[in-house]
């Protein structure tokens, strides 16, 4: 599929751009220059053909933001990916330096550039638009990124640049897995060693990533969505309005997700919040992987890995059949573990098992270990089903279905996942009417 990269120095309009081309609120809008950090990538179509569309973040030099040099080498891998390069300017402000600085690399490159000028809402901008010629990248687009007005025009000019339409296979649904966890735990980190690519910034600032990041994985026989969010932290340190749509980000992320994974720091331990993140997950009926990350930092004997998966799955209860692994996302320890897992994990989710045979093995273990009697009522299940949900659930018809007690839920529960791999997934057990 084609790549339209939106590029330019900071708050001229990129995002909102973005945003009017996907047609949803896919990256954070704030006046706040900067906002924009990582690469975000969407899709759209336009007079029949589809393409997908880079936001970046602003390009600077010399600002006070410790992100600079990152974000600036994030600008010119989306120009090295891209087919086509919107360059957005801003009319109020007319040309800057930066303005040039950027025009100087973006003569020198072999793709197409669109110019666009953005917040053009009158007619008095509208004629001072003639000035950007002087950039020297031909026709500049009026556009206002807000109200829409002139980006039919632009995206005329995107489709009309667009390299021919080759045979493109039609895209299948792919399974996505998630990266979450609370800030600086090293998610970024881990997405980067995964794609083998400075994919999204990593720095030690707590907060860096702000929107939830896919990229699509297809090395080494596996296929998938990888998606990368921001830190999540609890409300009451959630400072300001930009970090409050980066977390919800990150929750819808874990919502549209096939399988979590969980990254905690070894250093600091699971904390609270990662038992509420967690717990996200299973509400959501996701697959669940848990990685510790920084486990080069630990001091280690015989069973210091014993311990820790104890003590996880004792605080992870009452569901802890979760995959573990122990990794150093920066020395790459294991990380190959991580993905291989987090798909078999997708593989359980999936999982389906015929009636006759889920019956054959269920009912003899019923028989034997009946559900004790209340109020002197005996409780018979004559029958059991997979139920055809999205994730694993199970019916068992009974003539008292409201006698049944938790306890013996779980009992059901564990006898089979010691049956079957179900390993990461949350199982639903429900008793109905006989």
């Amino acid at each position: 599929m084609s790549i339209v990269a939106i590029v330019g120095r900071p708050n001229v309009g990129k995002s909102t751009m973005f945003n009017r081309l996907v047609g949803n609120r896919q990256a954070i809008v704030d006046s706040v220059a900067g906002t924009t950090r990582d690469r975000h990538y969407g899709k759209t179509d336009w007079d029949g053909r589809e393409f997908s569309i880079i936001d970046t973040g602003g390009y600077s030099v010399g600002s006070d933001d410790v992100f600079e040099g990152e974000i600036r080498k994030q600008v010119m891998l989306a120009i090295d990916e891209a087919d086509v390069i919107v360059f957005m300017t801003e009319v109020g402000t007319g040309i800057t330096d930066l303005d040039e600085m950027m025009a100087g690399i973006l003569r020198r490159t072999t793709k197409k550039v669109l110019l666009a000028v953005n917040k053009v809402d009158n007619n008095e901008q509208y004629f001072s638009v003639n000035e950007f010629y002087a950039l020297g990248l031909g026709d500049p687009y009026s556009v206002c990124a807000m109200t829409g007005s002139g980006t039919g025009d632009l995206l005329d000019a995107i489709v009309a640049a667009l390299p021919p339409i080759e045979q493109e296979q039609v895209e299948e649904e792919l399974p996505r897995i998630t990266i979450v966890g609370r800030p600086n735990v090293g998610k970024s980190s881990l997405t980067n060693a995964l794609l083998g690519t400075e994919r999204n910034i990593v720095t030690s600032v707590a907060g860096t990533t702000r929107d939830s990041i896919y990229t699509r994985y297809n090395k080494y026989g596996m296929d998938f969505y990888l998606v990368d969010t921001a830190g999540m932290r609890k409300k009451g340190k959630t400072m300001d309005d930009l970090e409050f749509y980066s977390v919800m980000r990150s929750i819808r992320a874990i919502e549209s997700s096939d399988v979590c994974i969980l990254m905690i720091d070894a250093a600091q331990g699971l904390e609270s919040q990662d038992l509420n993140i967690f717990n996200l997950m299973v509400r959501n009926k996701k697959g669940c992987v848990l990685v510790i990350n920084k486990w080069d930092l630990v001091e280690k004997d015989n069973n210091t890995m014993k311990e820790w998966r104890e003590f996880l799955a004792s605080r992870l209860a009452p569901f802890n059949d979760v995959p573990m692994i122990f990794t150093s996302a920066l020395n790459k320890q294991r990380i190959m573990d991580v993905l291989q897992t987090a798909l078999q994990v997708y593989e359980n989710r999936n999982r389906r098992i015929p009636t006759s045979q889920f019956n054959d093995f269920i009912l003899p273990i019923i028989e034997q270990t009946p559900p004790p009697s209340v109020k002197g009522k005996f409780i018979k299940i004559k029958y059991a089903m997979q139920l055809p949900s999205p994730t694993p659930s199970f019916a068992f018809f009974v003539n008292l279905p409201q006698y049944v007690r938790d306890h013996y839920r779980r009992f059901l529960e564990n006898k089979i996942r010691e049956q079957w791999d179900f390993s990461g997934i949350p199982m639903q057990i429900f008793f109905r009417q006989k």
